[in-house]
């Protein structure tokens, strides 16, 4: 197998196995799939974490608003008491008035931290340095159980328009966002070899070679972003370890200069 290890601008994403005949395009494709499935876990994760702290989102005509404009203008959230969550809830307010209030008992909220970190862990970037992959069935597993807990904590829903809610069904809106920056439009994806963009229409083995035991960095971008720039021959760890190197060498001759300069005396 050839394994690809993906890098956006110069940081390292994940692991990615294919071979020498793969088309190009069902490489780039599958890439696309796993980046922006972990872009959508971790934002998956970060509402999670606002979920266990104070419950599910108001609705939208009540978000932003101070309990006296919601008595004023009459509104009425009408999914506060069908959301409940399991064992109970303690009033823990949103400074911020995106969400209810209505924080999940200790039990509960320990269920969904361990599957947020469960399911961050499954997609690190850290997987990298241990040479283990991430799939399409690795983040499809990841946000199963991302599912599960809200599932276990909230078991009549969540409301329509919590953005929980939205992104497993996949009707979430990032228009205006920072995270709408960062996914990759399929259409747009493209992947960079040694300077080279690897082509649609072509085979991996047109810019890797023939080799199945090849690994090589390629790094994921979107079109008309420019030809990334090439990475260094060495690595900050690999130029660290030979300066600490040339350092040394230099230390051990000052010490025979010193030495031999010493028995001429």
């Amino acid at each position: 197998m050839v394994r690809l290890h993906i890098k956006k601008g110069d940081d390292s994403q994940f692991l990615y196995d294919t071979n020498v005949e793969a088309n190009v395009d069902d490489v780039i494709s599958d890439i696309v799939v796993i980046y922006n499935g972990r872009l959508k876990i971790s934002r998956i994760c970060y509402e999670i974490e606002e979920l266990a702290k104070h419950g599910v989102m108001l609705p939208p005509d009540i978000m932003g608003l101070t309990d006296d404009q919601v008595e004023e203008l009459k509104l009425k959230d009408e999914w506060a008491d069908k959301c409940v969550p399991m064992g109970g809830w303690t009033f823990n307010k949103d400074k911020i008035g995106r969400r209810n209030g209505r924080q999940p008992n200790e039990k509960m909220q320990e269920v969904l931290k361990k599957t947020i970190e469960d399911a961050r862990t499954m997609t690190s970037k850290k997987l990298v340095q241990q040479e283990k992959l991430i799939t399409q069935k690795t983040v499809q597993e990841a946000l199963d159980l991302l599912r599960g807990a809200v599932m276990i904590v909230y078991p009549m829903g969540l409301p329509l328009h919590d953005v929980i809610r939205k992104e497993f069904e996949n009707t979430e809106d990032l228009t205006g966002t920072q995270a709408s920056l960062e996914v990759i439009d399929m259409q747009l994806a493209q992947l960079w070899f040694s300077g080279k963009e690897l082509l649609p229409g072509k085979k991996m083995k047109d810019f890797v070679g023939n080799n199945e035991k090849t690994k090589v960095i390629v790094k994921l971008q979107k079109r008309g972003s420019g030809k990334p720039a090439r990475e260094p021959l060495m690595s900050e760890d690999e130029r660290k370890q030979l300066m600490l190197h040339a350092y040394r060498r230099q230390e051990q001759l000052k010490v025979s200069v010193f030495l031999y300069n010493t028995s001429m005396i």
